[in-house]
């Protein structure tokens, strides 16, 4: 299989398409990124780089952390994390109050807002230095330190954060939370600031396509079982409302975030990371979503 052929044409086709979408303006750091971005990273289960594009530019991955915080817990709590947070498609807008009051404070799933938090609420409960060790932990997965926390991104996520900081209130009054919620806040602000390459990301997603174990890091992160069940979450929850739609048309676990990214993996083949700024009205990238369905599309195997 010739990734690197595959990827140009995928490359080429989505940029002949000229799709448009508008970038993120709720944080404002996130309004000045250069909309014509594009990059394309695809890694290969011997550790091979495919690459096109701006796949080695760093960028704000916002939400695709969700997928490393989730990982760092998942075996740590077993079936208690389950108690406290839901395994569902939301259906609703990412950060919904809402639906958290309808369901009495345990969130749909680990990926939406108030799912998210609950899980840095249970990481800030288990690691000393949490900030740290989340850089530590995707640092391992990538197999080299590419992390880096922008500290305007964070500080203009904690200029906006009306809404999360209602969110984790909500879970306090619910007994859902165990930490200070400033303190919890600070640390989801901090994953959800960090900076990556395309080329990095792909690779921190690889034991996902790896039945959990990390030829970067070397070791096993998870185990096959917990991989196929983070797997079942992004495919059916790591597009915020558009995941059955996202499934529809390209098929693959995954997770977008509204910085552009969007990271994915086949099992048994390989990961990949696409990255363009510009969002649809969902809140996830126009041309990583049309590159990742035109990358289905092409190669001969599919996860169905």
């Amino acid at each position: 299989m010739d990734y690197q052929q595959i990827i140009e044409e995928v490359y080429r086709e989505v940029q002949e398409e000229n799709l448009r979408g508008k970038v993120a303006t709720y944080i404002p750091e996130l309004a000045s990124v250069n909309p014509d971005q594009f990059g394309i990273a695809l890694v290969d289960l011997d550790g091979n780089v495919f690459g096109v594009g701006d796949y080695q530019l760093p960028f704000s991955i916002q939400s695709i952390s969700k997928v490393h915080t989730l990982t760092m817990v998942f075996h740590v709590f077993k079936s208690k994390l389950w108690a406290r947070v839901n395994v569902e498609p939301s259906g609703n807008p990412f950060n919904s109050i809402a639906q958290l009051e309808y369901e009495k404070g345990i969130p749909r799933n680990p990926f939406i807002n108030a799912g998210a938090l609950v899980i840095t609420d249970a990481l800030c409960s288990k690691f000393e230095r949490p900030i740290e060790q989340i850089s530590d932990f995707i640092n391992e997965l990538a197999g080299q330190t590419c992390v880096r926390i922008n500290q305007e991104v964070k500080q203009s996520e904690q200029n906006h954060a009306a809404r999360n900081t209602a969110l984790g209130y909500f879970l306090k009054a619910y007994q859902n939370f165990e930490n200070d919620v400033e303190e919890v806040l600070d640390v989801y602000f901090s994953h959800c600031a960090m900076e990556m390459s395309c080329v990095d990301l792909a690779k921190s997603f690889s034991f996902l396509a790896n039945d959990g174990y990390s030829i970067f890091a070397n070791r096993e992160i998870v185990s096959e079982s917990h991989a196929r069940r983070i797997n079942a979450l992004m495919l059916t929850c790591g597009f915020y409302d558009e995941a059955g739609e996202f499934a529809f048309r390209v098929g693959l676990p995954g997770k977008s975030g509204v910085g552009g990214g969007v990271a994915a993996v086949m099992p048994h083949k390989f990961s990949i990371a696409v990255w363009s700024p510009e969002l649809n009205e969902k809140g996830n990238s126009v041309k990583a979503i049309k590159a990742l369905e035109l990358l289905t599309d092409k190669l001969s195997f599919s996860l169905f």
